[in-house]
């Protein structure tokens, strides 16, 4: 076994000398290692590419000049309140698809047909319902109801 020595002689590593001993803990300076972590992070932050997904795709509209329109020729079908039709103002007697031909009939070559329905007040409801399976056997699939607006006054 050996022994210490704790004598304070020059060179021998002593505790007040200039070197230091094999027991003593290294120091680290946390505030500049901090530093250096801050100036990183903001490296890291300032060197970031920020990816932009969309969440949403919207398609808009574009506008175009001189498109002919085409013209969508009306048929008026009316029902008074006994359920009696006229079809464009001329009479009709009949089933359903004998209506479904005359309305082809009045839609003639046209291309795009609409079927205005205006019944009374007190026509029966199978009447109107008869005009629309009617409607749907010639294929004319543009449907609407004609309305009247009520006084308020009695």
């Amino acid at each position: 076994m050996s022994k210490l020595n704790f004598s304070g002689g020059a060179g021998t590593g002593t505790r007040f000398g200039s070197q230091a001993s094999a027991h003593d803990a290294p120091d680290i300076n946390l505030i500049a290692f901090i530093d250096v972590l801050l100036v990183l992070v903001m490296f890291l932050m300032l060197t970031t590419v920020y990816a932009n997904k969309a969440g949403l795709t919207v398609v808009l509209p574009t506008a175009k000049t001189n498109i002919p329109t085409r013209t969508t020729a009306t048929i008026v079908v009316r029902i008074d309140a006994a359920g009696a039709s006229a079809i464009n103002g001329k009479r009709f007697t009949g089933g359903t698809a004998t209506m479904g031909a005359a309305l082809l009939t009045a839609a003639g070559e046209q291309a795009q047909v609409r079927v205005v329905i205006a019944a009374d007040a007190k026509a029966p409801h199978q009447a109107v319902i008869d005009v629309m399976s009617a409607a749907r056997l010639a294929g004319l699939n543009q449907l609407q109801f004609a309305i009247r607006a009520q006084d308020d006054a009695p």
